[in-house]
């Protein structure tokens, strides 16, 4: 075989077609996409008011390189994202092809707005132990995911990483121990503060304090250090309302959004900044030392433009909260049958859970066994470092029904029993 798979020793089954919350195989079999791909894939597959659309655009235009043209299509996108943001505050956009290559991108413009306001000293991060914003080396070197740094931890910058635990450890000390990092680093040499809203693959579904991200975020202000939420995956939608963020009532300078902005059908990502980052830029250099070849790409744009129409026409927002509270409330009742459940957490269609880590191994059973039962569900880490190869996301489209819902929680049980 030629194609480089993710394991070079595993023979892969081939996607034959897919349709709706389903994937099908060559051979014809089902298989319920109960993690969205990589918590990616929102509409679901081969969505009815999608498809057309896209086929119309390839017919209208296909690529312009962003140094030689600018396109309706972006600029339209730009303006959505602008409305749909939190009191409208994030008023510019910059498109990528990825959530890391928009964390990439999020990290120079807090560096350069801290070059062009004079503070060329400020390219340091802080960040959390438990995240994970992406898998090239700038990005990675913010992460804390030990199993994907690890093999090359010599070439990674050794930002100091927050250490303090969302779930147990008092709001008082988590924030004084931001303040203490802020105090080792010193203050004039840090750029930007970086989280996510709720932790992914790093931490199943883990969320803060609903008064975390304010305290933070007055922290930052204070000693003038900008906040970056990586928003890659709970943006919009995925948690119930447009960016996770909502949720904490407080608003990010920088916002790196993907994964449900082009929703699977589109490689396409952005970085959101506010008028305060990008003003000095403008009035600066004037430039944005970042991009790549098929930044704004307007198939893409048109595309995510499109998943955004959608999301709102057939009031998806609404399914994911409701969908969400319902596999919530089924992942407890699993938890009461299944001790193996030890944690189940979770906003909108963004759900985890924890299994025992002391069971080693248990998480690649428990995803092997739900493959053969025919659903697709998502791996995490989890425990007190974060090291713990124990979690399970669970976040199917969120088109995704009442009697598929139901599959989804039947095939789960299916698999934990057959693992018990």
């Amino acid at each position: 075989m030629h194609n480089i798979q993710p394991n070079l020793n595993k023979t892969y089954l081939k996607a034959a077609s897919a349709k709706g919350v389903y994937i099908y195989d060559e051979n014809g079999k089902a298989y319920l996409d109960g993690s969205s791909g990589a918590v990616t894939c929102s509409l679901g597959h081969s969505h009815e008011k999608l498809l057309p659309f896209i086929k119309k655009q390839l017919d209208k235009l296909q690529f312009v390189y962003r140094s030689q043209f600018a396109s309706e299509e972006a600029e339209q996108l730009a303006t959505r994202l602008y409305e749909l943001s939190p009191d409208k505050s994030l008023t510019h956009s910059f498109f990528v092809n990825s959530g890391t290559e928009a964390i990439e991108t999020a990290m120079k413009i807090a560096i350069q707005y801290w070059q062009e306001n004079g503070k060329p000293e400020k390219t340091h991060f802080t960040t959390r132990k438990k995240s994970y914003h992406g898998i090239t080396m700038g990005a990675l070197s913010l992460s804390g995911h030990a199993l994907r740094r690890q093999r090359f931890e010599a070439m990674l910058e050794k930002y100091p990483a927050l250490s303090a635990d969302l779930e147990n450890d008092s709001l008082e000390d988590q924030v004084a121990e931001f303040e203490k990092a802020i105090d080792t680093i010193g203050p004039s040499k840090i750029a930007a503060f970086v989280a996510e809203p709720m932790v992914g693959a790093a931490g199943t579904a883990l969320a803060p304090v609903n008064e975390y991200y304010a305290c933070f975020k007055a922290v930052c202000d204070k000693h003038e250090i900008l906040f970056i939420a990586d928003e890659v995956m709970t943006g919009l939608g995925r948690t119930g309302t447009w960016f996770g963020m909502e949720h904490w009532g407080t608003q990010a300078d920088i916002v790196a959004v993907g994964k449900s902005l082009g929703a699977g059908y589109a490689p396409i990502a952005a970085t959101l900044m506010t008028d305060k980052v990008l003003a000095p830029i403008k009035k600066g250099s004037g430039l944005i030392m970042s991009g790549h070849t098929y930044s704004g790409h307007p198939l893409s744009c048109a595309t995510a433009l499109k998943v955004l129409d959608i999301v709102e026409e057939d009031d998806l927002l609404d399914n994911v909260i409701k969908k969400g509270a319902y596999i919530k409330s089924a992942l407890y009742d699993l938890q009461k049958k299944y001790p193996v459940m030890q944690i189940v957490r979770g906003k909108g269609l963004m759900m985890g859970f924890e299994l025992d880590p002391a069971i080693k191994g248990m998480q690649a059973k428990l995803i092997e066994h739900c493959y053969q039962n025919g659903l697709l569900i998502y791996p995490a880490v989890g425990g007190k470092e974060g090291t713990d190869e124990n979690g399970v996301l669970i976040s199917p489209p969120f088109t995704i029904n009442k009697s598929e819902t139901d599959e989804l929680l039947g095939k789960l049980e299916q698999s934990l029993k057959e693992c018990s």
